[in-house]
């Protein structure tokens, strides 16, 4: 993939792609602090903490994650990554994650994101792809992983909880991939 690469959005605001780069540390920190609360809750790391940032600005070129930032006016508004195990009997399937801030959303900058993932993946010769949904929270999120052949695996019923104690349902989403675009 060529990076950096500039995109349009829906409301014809321009937003760049690119790799998530070793000077990005407090921009990323500035970016999950604008992140809304709720919308926090259920990541798996605490990304307020400076040394989770840390030891993902660490592990940039480390082999097993991938991640890339939508910057606009120089500012990171996105940021998505691509997981993978390097051995063992799920190495062949990649995790995704992808958090976009509200302002952001509904623009396609998600999924403008998104496909440069996958398109990574299927370069990495990885042939499944896994993303985990909270329903009734990411429901956006669902809808466009369905339009890109994303299918539902597993729902997880209560698997989740906010800070007020509320459950919510997480859905296992999964994506078979091919040689290249060709094979769609």
């Amino acid at each position: 993939m060529r990076y950096p690469k500039e995109v349009v959005l829906k409301d014809c605001q321009e937003a760049v792609i690119r790799p998530l780069e070793k000077a990005d540390e407090l921009r990323l920190r500035q970016f999950y602090a604008a992140v809304p609360e709720d919308d926090r809750w259920y990541m798996r790391y605490d990304v307020l903490d400076p040394a989770v940032i840390r030891k993902w600005i660490d592990g940039i070129g480390g082999g097993t994650v991938y991640s890339i930032v939508a910057l606009c006016r120089d500012d990171i508004v996105a940021h998505a990554s691509l997981h993978m195990r390097g051995y063992g009997c799920t190495s062949h399937v990649g995790r995704l994650r992808i958090m976009v801030l509200p302002d952001f959303r509904h623009k396609r900058l998600g999924t403008w994101m998104l496909l440069d993932l996958i398109q990574l993946a299927m370069e990495k010769g990885l042939r499944d792809l896994r993303a985990d949904f909270v329903v009734g929270v990411e429901d956006a999120a669902i809808e466009s992983a369905y339009k890109l052949d994303f299918f539902k695996k597993a729902v997880l019923e209560g698997y989740v909880k906010d800070p007020r104690g509320k459950r919510y349902d997480m859905m296992i989403m999964t994506k078979r991939l091919h040689k290249d675009w060709g094979d769609f």
